[in-house]
């Protein structure tokens, strides 16, 4: 297996920061409501950044024989998060209906959301990959935990959001000062000085809610992702392919949500699917835990996994879009079917 070097992080978070600045100082410059084009053209070209990233893997593990391998793996782990982002999405739009924020100011808010995520799926990472490592039985763990996820999902078609119980919002509230006005007054301004005090916005709690609920969702994305990654993989290298398979699923997320926002009811069966791969990888988790084979060798290769989440992927998506159809444009859907 190619070996993680020191300078391969800080390579990679210049990368990063270069499209963050290129996002928000370039293409986002000013305040305004992305077109449905708009959308679309950004989330094709974040979905182009991460399989050219992806082949720079494959490349990169090719030096060493494992091309195809970690190549595989890293698409595998960055489906995963971007298909478990399209939970994020009906969270954000609960969030920002809640709170009225204006569709020109969503963007910005988004794009410091996704910083704070980026740091919280690091840390999350590093302590699932690092207690995996010092104590094999949370393998196990895990996959419980995952095939557990699966079945609530399966159960709950939709995401119970209550943005006004979020315990990080009344914290908030009740011990800092709060200016008044909407957002329209403040814009996309955080911190305002108001009859000589220094307050947040109405727009810095909604930054608050967002951070906090991607917390919950990090819980369930990164056990799912640290579980898709080969067992041969060595910790420094397990945790390279997470962190950077869900980077840059989350870079796109912007883009995404203005695409899918007002289509959220279409995909009605996808939490089915999404619940399918999460069972998959926990099962398999398991599996690799209680099941003898060889050491160094596969007991589910990359290669069958990235096939079953693909086909479990689609299966939801296209009998989805078929129920809509078969419904069709005049009939009010749910998430759920009904």
């Amino acid at each position: 297996m190619p070996e993680v070097l020191w300078w391969h992080w800080p390579s990679f978070g210049l990368l990063v920061v270069f499209l963050l600045v290129l996002d928000l100082c370039v293409f986002h410059r000013h305040d305004h409501a992305p077109s449905l084009r708009e959308s679309a053209v950004f989330t094709v070209f974040w979905i182009a950044v991460g399989l050219a990233f992806n082949g720079l893997v494959w490349w990169w593990g090719a030096a060493t024989g494992h091309g195809s391998e970690l190549g595989v793996t890293f698409l595998s782990a960055y489906l995963i998060e971007k298909s478990l982002s399209m939970d994020n999405i009906f969270v954000f739009v609960v969030i920002f209906r809640f709170f009225h924020v204006p569709m020109m100011y969503q963007y910005r808010v988004l794009f410091w959301g996704i910083l704070g995520a980026i740091v919280m799926r690091l840390v999350f990472i590093l302590l699932g990959i690092g207690l995996i490592h010092l104590f094999e039985p949370v393998t196990m763990i895990f996959g419980v935990f995952l095939v557990y996820t699966a079945y609530k999902l399966a159960r709950h078609s939709g995401v119970d959001v209550h943005p006004e119980k979020n315990i990080v919002l009344t914290t908030a509230r009740r011990f800092l000062p709060v200016a008044r006005g909407d957002h329209h007054q403040h814009g996309h301004s955080f911190f305002v000085r108001e009859r000589g005090s220094f307050c947040i916005t109405p727009m810095f709690l909604v930054l608050l809610v967002i951070e906090s609920t991607d917390v919950v969702f990090a819980v369930d994305s990164v056990p799912a992702v640290i579980g898709i990654i080969p067992q041969t993989f060595d910790p420094a290298l397990k945790t390279f392919v997470a962190f950077t398979s869900n980077v840059f699923a989350i870079l796109g997320l912007r883009a995404l949500y203005f695409l899918l926002a007002g289509m959220v009811d279409v995909f009605r069966y996808l939490h089915y699917g999404l619940a399918a791969v999460l069972g998959f990888v926990g099962l398999k988790m398991i599996a690799e835990y209680w099941v003898q084979h060889e050491e160094g060798e596969h007991l589910v290769s990359p290669v069958l996994s990235l096939t079953v989440i693909a086909l479990l992927l689609g299966l939801s998506i296209v009998a989805s879009l078929v129920a809509q159809y078969r419904a069709g444009p005049g009939e009010e859907t749910s998430r759920d079917g009904h």
